[in-house]
């Protein structure tokens, strides 16, 4: 535990970080101030509800759409190739190894430009599932990687355990590896979903909807760039806070929580009162 010079040394640093930051906002600030951009009429389309309905209903909700539909093909993908690296077959563990490493090197924005000229462009599937299809290759990809750590982070002693008692591998990867490895890949998990949900910023380059596409006539017609900017990131940062929040809400509610570790510095003690050893082995 942190001694009382040592707090006093965090709560020096704690206090010299929130300077440095409202620094660095306050010099932001007047910047902006100097050169024009706070400005009414360069914020006045954020405060019209016309435009607001726009960047929320056109924006907002099909970025939603996009990264959720990527999510749940993404997660679908990572377990089928994540668990096909972990198969005894060389036959099913190569190509799945060969899939997963290339569409992981891949650039997701080459991706996704790649999938739309190719299949998108003309009667193709359009801009919005060109997103979403390179969305769910690449953090499948990643999230394959996820699944075969997180299994191989279950202790050995659960698998033989389950061999033991007579039980198949595919029982014994569903029933048993795979329920304990949520636990240990839940915050990765998370992670990648939020990447997701900001990768879908992506689909500017293709004109898919979005925010990012949404925003561009509104910053063109007013000449207010950095205002855009900054309403857009807004939206993405509390749109993935209510994603993480939800997520640990639900790693909350069906995983549980972890429990804090053993305090070793009660561990082997005596109760004085009634002689009771305290402690574990």
């Amino acid at each position: 535990m942190p001694g009382p010079r040592t707090r006093a040394r965090h709560r020096i640093y704690s206090v010299a970080a929130w300077l440095l930051v409202a620094a660095i906002v306050a010099a932001a600030v007047w910047r902006m101030q100097t050169e024009g951009q706070l400005d009414y009429d360069k914020w006045e389309p954020l405060l019209t509800p016309e435009y607001i309905r726009v960047i929320l209903v056109d924006g907002l909700l099909n970025t939603l759409r996009m990264a959720a539909l990527a999510v749940l093909f993404a997660l679908a993908f990572g377990i089928v190739f994540g668990i096909g690296k972990l198969s005894d077959h060389r036959w099913v563990r190569i190509p799945c190894w060969l899939v997963v490493e290339f569409f992981r090197a891949v650039p997701l924005l080459l991706l996704i430009i790649f999938i739309f000229y190719r299949f998108g462009i003309g009667d193709g599937i359009g801009a919005y599932w060109s997103v979403v299809i390179g969305l769910t290759l690449y953090n499948g990809s990643v999230l394959a990687e996820i699944f075969r750590a997180g299994v191989l982070a279950v202790p050995k002693g659960q698998s033989e355990a389950a061999y033991a008692i007579g039980m198949r591998k595919t029982q014994v990867m569903a029933t048993v590896l795979l329920p304990q490895a949520v636990k240990i890949m839940i915050p990765a998990i998370i992670s990648q979903c939020v990447v997701a949900l900001k990768d879908t910023s992506l689909g500017y380059y293709i004109g898919a909807p979005g925010l990012t596409a949404i925003g561009k006539p509104i910053y063109v017609e007013f000449k207010n760039q950095v205002q855009m900017a900054i309403a857009i990131a807004a939206l993405y940062i509390v749109a993935n806070l209510v994603l993480s929040y939800l997520a640990n809400l639900a790693q909350r509610r069906f995983v549980g929580e972890r429990r804090k570790p053993l305090d070793v510095s009660m561990a082997g003690r005596t109760d004085r009162d009634t002689g009771i050893f305290k402690g574990g082995s």
